[in-house]
Formats: structure tokens, sequence, C-alpha cells
């Protein structure tokens, strides 16, 4: 998990230095839910709010992201993906696709079954019940 962490930090770091990847989570959200605020992206994300301000703030300057007022409530401000941030996203999903392809490309289809399998059961949320890892 470790490397795998590691490996997501070094693509971020690729795409834009000052963006950690949890900017890119937030970014991807923003485009899949064009006009959400910076509240509906914490809540979706479970994090804190102040979190997601120092992000978003970061994804402006990169001229990712900007923020206009909500139609349905002008004191609202909500978020819209620029041409720029649309390109970095496809970039980075254009590259994590290469990678995964070229670290997977001698599994059998058993193993890959086997695996997305196993990914698919670590992402339930509360399928565990627990935040215990083993031999830890």
């Amino acid at each position: 998990m470790t490397a795998f962490a590691r490996r997501a930090r070094s693509a971020a770091a690729r795409m834009h230095p000052e963006l950690s990847p949890v900017s890119f989570t937030l970014l991807s959200h923003v485009e899949e839910h064009a006009g959400c605020r910076a509240a509906d992206l914490a809540a979706h994300c479970a994090l804190d709010k102040s979190t997601v301000s120092r992000q978003v703030a970061a994804l402006e300057r990169a001229g990712m992201v900007w923020r206009r007022p909500d139609p349905a409530d002008q004191r609202v401000q909500v978020l819209e993906l620029t041409p720029v941030g649309a390109t970095a996203l496809a970039q980075t999903a254009t590259s994590r696709t290469t990678m995964f392809r070229e670290r997977l490309s001698d599994w059998s289809g058993e193993d890959l079954d086997r695996f997305a399998g196993y990914l698919r059961r670590y992402n339930q949320p509360g399928a565990s019940g627990s935040d215990d890892v083993r031999g830890g």
C-alpha cells in the first residue's frame, strides 16, 4: 500500500508539482459534478472543510478550476473545471492506464480477475468492520 501511495504522489507531482493526489481526487469529483460546492467536496471525500479549501485554492492557482456564483443562490460559490483542469485529468487518466497496462501485462486473466475482486472487496465501505491490519 505504501508503494501504491508513493506512485500516486509521484504521478500527481508529474502532472503539477504543487498539487497533491488529493487535489486530483477533488478535480475528478468537480469534473463529474460540475457546479458542486467546496462543502460538497468535503462531505464526499470525508475531509475537513479547511483541507478542501486549501486544495481548491491550489487548484484555482494552477488554473484547473474556477468559482462562479450558484445560479440558485448567488451567495454560494460553485466549482467548475477549466480547460486546463480537463486536460490535466485526461493526461493523468492516460498515464495511469498506460502504467497499469505495463505493470499488469504479464498477469493471467485469472490473476487479473482475482486482483480486481480483492480491490472491490478492499474498497467496500465497512466490509471488514475493523481497521486493523493482520500482523500489525
